[in-house]
């Protein structure tokens, strides 16, 4: 059954996204500027080598708003935060620095206003994630429904012909999401979605392209860290697909067993991971296959930049 592995395909879109980007940018700019010890709460983004990187550089990731001393800085995580930590924060007189991505905080928005009008709000997303928790503070608690699941939808108790809202944790998709909504949109005749601009482009451009990778490749490799919920579903897009799939948080943790009868290799990697891994990843395949054939496309998301928060815009890193 052994075969010569002949061609590595890598998904178009590769690297960081942009909310991880920015919130990367967001604590090396806080090191700059504030010095250690750095405080952020939860993990800046969901990939263990940047954790570890800057927990070896003096940066202090914590959960409870409680951990940071007095009179320090604390960044807030890209998933977003709830109000009431704001508050928390505001009261002991911390000084905050908000790196929640922006696509994060358009759901914060429409949450809010949702609340303000007293419209039934149902958050599709995972129980216990990060962005679902912040996002859930936005909403009051009579209002607030989670759905995780269909059977979610099927408890749901309230009147089928009342105005309804509904929002979406962002590191699903619309692929991920279309079987939920249709459904409550039936329960739910008055129900009110967001429109695509408000669906997560860098959730969606992985699995596009884990999807091509998967009419090509008879193995994709995803390269991220257990704890990330996009890398999880781009190996599960592979998998619904009929392709065997495998998540990696480094390229230590890659099988060459994995490539026994396997001709074509597709590799890709969650939003919060940076390329290095991938280019690591790949210069160890190409070792043993030093004959093989590596194709990559140009990144669809390409120029895309968000702004930094005023408390650091007028700093650069120190390597441009």
């Amino acid at each position: 059954m052994t075969q010569t592995l002949k061609e590595i395909h890598l998904a178009h879109t590769q690297g960081f996204c942009a909310g991880v980007s920015s919130a990367i940018e967001i604590v090396e700019l806080g090191l700059q500027k504030y010095g250690t010890p750095l405080y952020v709460r939860h993990e800046i983004v969901h990939n263990t080598s940047i954790i570890k990187d800057f927990e070896k550089r003096g940066v202090i990731f914590i959960e409870e708003l409680a951990d940071v001393p007095d009179d320090k800085v604390v960044i807030f995580s890209a998933h977003g935060t709830a109000p009431d930590v704001f508050e928390a924060a505001k009261d002991r007189g911390l000084k905050v620095i908000d790196a929640t991505c922006p696509l994060v905080t358009k759901v914060h928005r429409q949450a809010t206003r949702f609340s303000k009008r007293e419209v039934h709000t149902l958050l599709i997303g995972h129980r216990g994630h990060q962005e679902l928790v912040g996002t859930s503070g936005y909403v009051k608690d009579h209002l607030r429904h989670i759905i995780e699941d269909e059977a979610d939808i099927e408890a749901l108790d309230l009147p089928a012909d009342i105005e309804v809202g509904v929002l979406t944790q962002t590191t699903l998709s619309v692929r991920d999401t279309t079987h939920l909504i249709e459904k409550l949109q039936t329960k739910f005749p008055n129900l009110v979605t967001g429109g695509k601009e408000d669906i997560c482009y860098a959730t969606q451009n992985r699995q596009d392209s884990v999807l091509e990778l998967a009419e090509i490749c008879d193995l994709v490799i995803i390269v991220g860290s257990v704890a990330s919920s996009n890398s999880n579903r781009l190996r599960e897009t592979a998998q619904e697909a009929g392709i065997d799939s495998f998540i990696i948080d480094t390229p230590d943790e890659f099988s060459f067993d994995w490539l026994e009868g396997k001709k074509c290799l597709g590799i890709s990697s969650g939003a919060s991971v940076p390329w290095y891994l991938v280019e690591q990843l790949v210069d160890l395949i190409y070792e043993k296959y030093p004959q093989v054939n590596i194709q990559k496309k140009e990144s669809t998301e390409k120029g895309i930049h968000f702004p930094l928060p005023k408390e650091l815009s007028d700093y650069k890193l120190a390597s441009q």
